[in-house]
């Protein structure tokens, strides 16, 4: 019986288990927002850098996803998240608005726990959570919050 073909084997398992043991998702969340579409109003003090005495509302730009689209409005007060909205959301369909509907309020809570926009995507509403992301992440930029 020949054991070539079952040590080439065992080797390529060990390998592929070696590389999964290596790879750790990042601690503070699989989604980092990227977009960096300036649609904003809002205020900041001029040539203000990230600190304390960032203030305002600022909204980040509307972000197509796969079941329709989104914008989220950050307040920002005293250098803290204080508020997080969502002024436009249309969906393709009644499936998509119930989803969104359970779904935004859990992102709004991960935004305001981070205070950032890397949060954990919703199960089952990836798309809306990467395109809430994506908006949350555009209006810190524009307020220049870090």
């Amino acid at each position: 019986m020949r054991t070539a073909p079952w040590l080439v084997l065992g080797g390529a398992v060990a390998g592929f288990l070696g590389v999964l043991g290596l790879h750790r998702p990042a601690a503070s969340g699989a989604l980092a927002g990227s977009a960096a579409r300036p649609a904003s109003t809002g205020s900041s003090a001029p040539g203000a850098g990230p600190s304390a005495a960032v203030s305002g509302t600022f909204t980040g730009p509307v972000e197509p996803y796969g079941y329709g689209e989104l914008a989220a409005r950050v307040t920002i007060s005293g250098g803290r998240i204080t508020a997080v909205a969502v002024p436009v959301l249309k969906v393709a369909e009644q499936f998509s608005q119930q989803l969104a509907t359970e779904a935004i309020p859990v992102l709004r809570h991960e935004v305001l726990t981070a205070q950032s926009a890397r949060i954990q995507a919703v199960s089952g509403a990836t798309y809306t959570s990467e395109a809430y992301a994506t908006s949350v992440q555009a209006a810190l930029d524009k307020a220049h919050f870090k």
